[in-house]
Parts: structure tokens; C-alpha cells; sequence
């Protein structure tokens, strides 16, 4: 017959009985308490999610992580073997633009932000730039530049250009018309949202160098998210981290204030100078070439897009000085043609 041999027999028993007595502690029934109230409260009953919870498997840290699906996303169009690691530093790249749109959302939905919260979740968005351009190596020194052009044509129409995290991050950190092109910012100073968003300064960069006409990248890139980006500039209008910070500052003392406006400084630089700048680096690393640079893959100008001296775009100008806003991106294009002619 089936069962337990009868040497263990006895074991068995007094397990039984011991888990049949043992006592849980009043903590633990507190919080069975509150979570069967928790699930009662919505109509559903406590001993289903019981039952399923007893034939759950135990998590694991490749399926939690989604772990194959990640490493088979990387699909390369050429044979050119550092093609994957291009493509695998991009992914990064919006990885991390995807956890700063997850800080500056939390910002953005608390109409009861602490200076605490605020300003530790600015700090979070830093880090992930700070690592950003720290590990822009990855692109810049982990190709040579035979083996990038040997692949980039490839590539065309597509470009960093089009990535969209990238400019909703830009609409939940300040106010339009703050990165409106220069040139038309006092134009369109008390314009709608929908004409300010006609004059964002990234479509400056949109353009063809030879002709001076939409490029298509650009096209491409606002006939699939335009309506996406005027939905989410009008979303965040009252409350991007511009607006959160006034509301805070009234609350904070001298100290906090300044650490939130040092905060906030550090943020404009890491996003408007020291990311785009880090890119223009790298791009006078693979395409410049004399006497004529190499074109971008889409086809834009990338050698006025790129540099914040071309487009001064700063998020919290009022943090500025007359002669910060001047020299804004100037000494670090200065220190980076210095060490390229080094």
C-alpha cells in the first residue's frame, strides 16, 4: 500500500500537530485582517485570492525581470559585429529616460509634495544622467569609426532624434516656452500650447542641411507622435517641476530652498549641456571629416542642433545670471574641441 513508511509515521504526526497549534502572532493577524478587508471592501471574496495564492509559483529572478524577452530585442541589420552594441546602449539610454519620467510623474501628480520628497526625486533624475553621461563611452570609445560608418548607413532615417522619452521629459520640466526657440520665445510668450508647440526648438533641428528643408526623420518622428507630445505638453502645463518647485519654495526654509534651487540647476545642466554636448562629442568623433562633416543618419544639421550654445534652451532661467544665461554651453564646447585637437 501507498503512504508514509511506518518508521515516519510519528514524524509526520508531530509536525501536524505543531503547525494544527501553532499560535501566529496579533501582528500577523492585523495585517490578514487588513488585507481581507482590503479585498472584501471591493465586493470580492478573501478565500479566492486565497486558494490562488496557494497554486502561485515562487517568483524567480529571470521571469521578474522579463529576463529572455529583454536579451532578444536586440536585432541587428547588418553583419557588422558592433552593431548589437549599439543597439544595446540605446536601450539603456531609454531605460534610464524611462526611470526620470517615473520621478518627474510622482512630482507632477502630488499636489503635496515635501521639500524632502522633491528634492531627493530631482536628485534620483541626476543620477540617471549623471550615469548616462558617464557611460557615453560605451559609444564613443567602443567602436571604431570604420566599423560604426560601415553599419550607420543601415540605419537611415533613423535617429536619436526621434526618441519621444527624451522630449517628454523636456515638457515635464518646465514651462513651454522656455524651450521654444530662442528667436520666437517672446512671440509666442502668451500663445496657446498648441502654437507654442509649433515653435519647440527641437524642430530647428529638423532640418536638412543642404536645403534647409524638413528632414525626414523629423516627418516620420512627428506624423507618429505630434498628437501624443500636444497632449502631453497641455498634461503637464500646471505641473511640471517648474510649477512644484514655486509651490514648494513658499514652505521651505533659506537652506532647503537653496539646496532645491542647486538641485535644480544641476538638473538644466545635465539635460540641456552636459547630455546633448555629450553627444555632439561623440558625433565629432565618427563624422567629422574635412572639408565637409558627415551627415546625420535622418539627414539633420546636428552640428547647430547639438550644441546649447545654438539653442540656449534652459528650464529655469530665473536660477541664471544674466552672464550664466550668455555662456550658457560655451565653456564646455571650448574644453571639448580643446581635447579632440589634442
Amino acid at each position: 500500500m501507498g503512504g508514509l513508511p511506518h518508521a515516519l509515521f510519528p514524524v509526520f504526526l508531530n509536525q501536524t500537530q505543531l503547525i494544527a497549534t501553532m499560535e501566529w502572532s496579533p501582528d500577523l493577524m492585523k495585517k490578514l485582517e487588513a488585507l481581507r478587508s482590503k479585498i472584501e471592501q471591493t465586493g470580492q471574496d478573501f478565500e479566492t485570492y486565497v486558494n490562488g495564492w496557494q497554486l502561485q509559483r515562487f517568483q524567480n529572478y529571470w521571469d521578474y525581470i522579463q529576463l529572455d524577452t529583454l536579451l532578444s530585442l536586440q536585432r541587428p541589420v547588418t553583419q557588422v559585429e558592433d552593431e548589437p552594441i549599439f543597439i544595446i546602449y540605446h536601450q539603456i539610454t531609454e531605460l534610464y529616460f524611462k526611470l526620470a519620467r517615473i520621478e518627474i510623474d510622482a512630482i507632477a501628480k502630488n499636489e503635496a509634495n515635501t521639500v524632502a520628497d522633491f528634492t531627493e526625486r530631482i536628485h534620483r533624475i541626476n543620477r540617471y544622467f549623471g550615469a548616462l553621461r558617464g557611460s557615453f563611452g560605451v559609444m564613443e570609445l567602443g567602436m571604431k569609426k570604420e566599423e560604426f560608418l560601415a553599419f550607420r548607413d543601415a540605419l537611415a532615417p533613423a535617429s536619436g532624434f526621434q526618441s519621444v522619452q527624451y522630449r517628454i521629459i523636456e515638457l515635464g520640466c518646465a514651462p513651454l516656452i522656455n524651450i521654444v526657440s530662442e528667436s520666437r520665445r517672446e512671440e509666442l510668450a502668451d500663445a496657446s500650447i498648441e502654437d507654442q508647440m509649433e515653435g519647440i526648438y527641437w524642430k530647428n533641428g529638423a532640418t536638412r542641411e543642404d536645403n534647409g528643408k524638413p528632414a525626414y526623420t523629423a516627418t516620420q518622428f512627428m506624423d507618429k507622435y505630434w498628437d501624443d507630445l500636444l497632449f502631453t505638453a497641455e498634461a503637464y502645463e500646471h505641473c511640471n517641476i517648474w510649477v512644484r518647485f514655486q509651490e514648494l519654495k513658499t514652505k521651505a526654509s533659506d537652506d532647503e530652498r537653496r539646496q532645491l534651487e542647486d538641485a535644480l540647476r544641476a538638473l538644466d545642466l545635465n539635460i540641456n549641456v552636459n547630455w546633448p554636448l555629450q553627444h555632439y562629442k561623440t558625433a565629432v568623433r565618427y563624422l567629422s571629416k574635412k572639408p565637409t562633416d558627415i551627415p546625420a543618419t535622418g539627414g539633420t544639421n546636428w552640428q547647430k542642433y547639438l550644441p546649447p550654445r545654438f539653442q540656449r534652451r534652459i528650464f529655469f532661467p530665473e536660477l541664471w545670471t544674466a552672464e550664466q544665461k550668455a555662456e550658457w554651453g560655451k565653456s564646455w564646447v571650448h574644453e571639448v574641441l580643446a581635447e579632440l585637437e589634442s
